[in-house]
């Protein structure tokens, strides 16, 4: 695969066809909305990118379909993945049931309780999910568990990562497959601006597949503000925090060099966030190294801000977005605006999954 990804992904007829199924089957492109009353309240204009809106509501759907045809192109028989919120699981589980391929996925015990939903979509989709008993049971364990089983069945099966994370070519791939959230919002804002590149990019980070997405096509433009929200848990310094980016020293974790959660040891630290797609010890090294060159500004969301953030763009906006999408929602309170300003801030998932988490933050 690392000799030959780059050749199936830019090949003529991977583009065809991975084009017919984003516009057929998954939707694309999504919908650049102006967010009238969000962007009367934070002072400048404010566009989300709605990838809530795609097949199986969010961005992961863009990665699934991309590699599950280089699978086929390698002659793999079965398909693996790890998920944390879930929404990889749902979308790994659909292009499989699309391709008439089996489907395993690793899946924290932890999140299979606070995520339901999404197990039963995956298991209605004909996948088998396995759920994960070891560490926090969440994210990392999944992907622990994800890449043994790999190890040991690599001449027939494919792991499809659901982010910028794992080793090469992984990080790499998803990033490119994911560009073509930034490669819509060049074209749909030079339709609605007459321009193509916002003030600001805003995105939700734990692995950082969606925001290695926005950021891809603007990464050397230096007009652009390119803004990371990670999952600041309890608080950053209470000791249950996904805050990788602020927290992390430089280590491997999952096959990749990057920021780590570790202690004095090197011992991986567990992380904590509302979010279970945000809960996660490491980074895609994409965004360490934005971070590192200051290329990005990195912000941190605790569970409160997150959550305040959800129901306000529910109650100005009447969507209702994901978890991890609501982090990103909670770094605008954090930014100072001009009126001027254009602001795109990516809307990775629906909320759907999350209803339980809303209801029982505000219960009596």
């Amino acid at each position: 695969m690392r000799q030959t990804y780059l050749e199936v992904l830019e090949s003529e007829a991977f583009r065809e066809e991975y084009g017919r199924l984003l516009r057929d089957y998954v939707g694309r492109p999504s919908p650049l909305y102006p967010a009238r009353r969000l962007s009367e309240k934070y002072g400048c204009t404010i566009y989300l990118k709605r990838e809530d809106l795609n097949h199986t509501g969010a961005h992961k759907i863009n990665n699934t379909i991309g590699q599950i045809l280089l699978a086929r192109r390698m002659g793999k028989r079965r398909i693996i993945a790890e998920t944390g919120a879930g929404q990889h699981g749902v979308a790994t589980a659909t292009v499989c049931a699309l391709m008439d391929m089996p489907c395993t996925v690793y899946m924290g015990k932890t999140d299979v309780e606070r995520q339901h939903a999404n197990v039963q979509k995956m298991e209605m989709l004909g996948a088998t999910v396995t759920p994960v008993t070891s560490g926090n049971m969440t994210l990392k364990d999944a992907t622990n568990e994800a890449i043994r089983h790999w190890c040991c069945h690599p001449s027939d099966t494919y792991y499809i990562i659901g982010s910028t994370v794992g080793p090469h070519p992984y990080p790499d791939m998803v990033a490119r497959l994911q560009s073509v959230i930034s490669e819509e919002i060049k074209r749909q804002l030079q339709e609605k601006e007459g321009r193509d590149y916002p003030d600001y990019l805003v995105a939700c980070v734990g692995g950082g597949s969606n925001a290695a997405g926005t950021a891809y096509h603007y990464l050397d433009d230096e007009r652009v503000g390119i803004v990371l929200a990670e999952a600041g848990g309890k608080g950053v310094c209470s000791g249950m925090s996904a805050a990788t980016i602020r927290l992390g020293r430089k280590g491997i974790i999952h096959g990749a060099c990057t920021l780590v959660m570790q202690n004095e040891d090197g011992q991986i630290e567990e992380p904590y966030s509302i979010s279970a797609g945000l809960d996660y010890p490491g980074i895609g090294p994409m965004h360490a190294h934005l971070s590192h060159t200051k290329r990005a500004t990195v912000l941190s969301v605790d569970d409160d801000e997150a959550v305040q953030a959800a129901f306000e763009l529910t109650r100005l906006e009447g969507i209702i977005p994901a978890l991890e999408s609501a982090h990103a929602l909670g770094a605008l309170g954090k930014m100072r605006f001009k009126p001027e300003d254009i602001v795109v801030l990516t809307l990775s998932g629906r909320g759907d999954k999350d209803m339980d988490t809303y209801i029982n933050a505000f219960a009596p």
